[in-house]
């Protein structure tokens, strides 16, 4: 058994919390570059803007966007792991307080949906824990932004509409989401039922763009999404072009026989995530 400190833990989120939100990941860079060769004119023009953004951002400590999210958090949590002096959710709930106060990173969490009242700290986070072997903790953080997330939709098909009828929808929900600030990355979800559909699209977020699907069937179907998704001519932030997407990622998971769920979730460009073990 091995004893982790929540104390650490708290430090660790304070510090995931401040990095991702200042520092695009490499992947997603690396991305907006490659694709500033395929544009031209306005869209050639937004894409180096974004680019700029990103790196004024990393070196003057700024937030990629003023937006800076609901917090995430996926973990994978060892089960030769004791954590001592405290449960891990308020650990994490503890280091995002810290994180998004000290930092001024904008509070965008209301305590309740109607009344509206915000909780100044922008806690509680959406945990998600998944026990695994072993004695460490894996935790990766996703600053989801509100106008992506609003573009995000589930409906629960049933099976007769197949492959053609779950493209068509996917392909619908991201045509509605062309203020989202394209071009996006758009996370997929198959299967499953209503409550663990839309977290499984969630989750495909954290895959590194340029990665392959484990499934040959989906490869082939991301692959095919993607180039028909940016054939929408939706463009970078809406303005037209070649780059509507970045990505598309793919989850599927068992369901029943009456029922397929799909849910996609919508990211902007500004793909805000970092992973750290413990």
């Amino acid at each position: 058994m091995r004893n982790i400190k929540s104390k650490t833990i708290t430090e660790i989120v304070e510090s995931l919390c401040v990095d991702t939100n200042f520092c695009l990941p490499c992947d997603v860079l690396s991305s907006l570059k490659q694709r500033i060769l395929c544009e031209e004119g306005i869209a050639k023009d937004i894409l180096k803007e974004i680019v700029e953004n990103a790196d004024i951002a990393r070196s003057e400590k700024l937030p990629l966007c003023q937006d800076t999210g609901t917090a995430n958090f996926f973990v994978k949590l060892g089960k030769d792991v004791y954590i001592e002096d405290g449960n891990i959710y308020d650990a994490i709930n503890k280091g995002i307080s810290l994180g998004y106060k000290n930092n001024y990173l904008r509070k965008s969490i209301v305590c309740d949906p109607l009344d509206r009242k915000n909780t100044q700290d922008n806690t509680p986070a959406n945990i998600y824990i998944d026990i695994i072997s072993g004695d460490k903790i894996e935790i990766s953080f996703l600053a989801k932004g509100g106008g992506s997330e609003n573009a995000s939709a589930l409906k629960m098909l049933v099976p007769s509409y197949s492959w053609d009828g779950v493209k068509r929808f996917i392909l619908d929900v991201v045509d509605n989401a062309r203020n989202a600030c394209p071009p996006l990355i758009v996370g997929v979800g198959i299967g499953g039922d209503f409550s663990s559909v839309g977290l499984l699209a969630k989750k495909t977020l954290l895959r590194e763009i340029g990665s392959k699907n484990i499934s040959p069937i989906y490869e082939e179907k991301e692959k095919e999404l993607l180039e028909d998704i940016n054939k929408l001519n939706i463009g970078p932030m809406g303005l037209h072009g070649k780059t509507t997407v970045l990505a598309v990622f793919i989850e599927t998971k068992p369901t029943h026989i009456a029922s397929l769920p799909v849910a996609v979730s919508i990211q902007c460009h500004s793909c805000r995530k970092q992973t750290v073990i413990l």
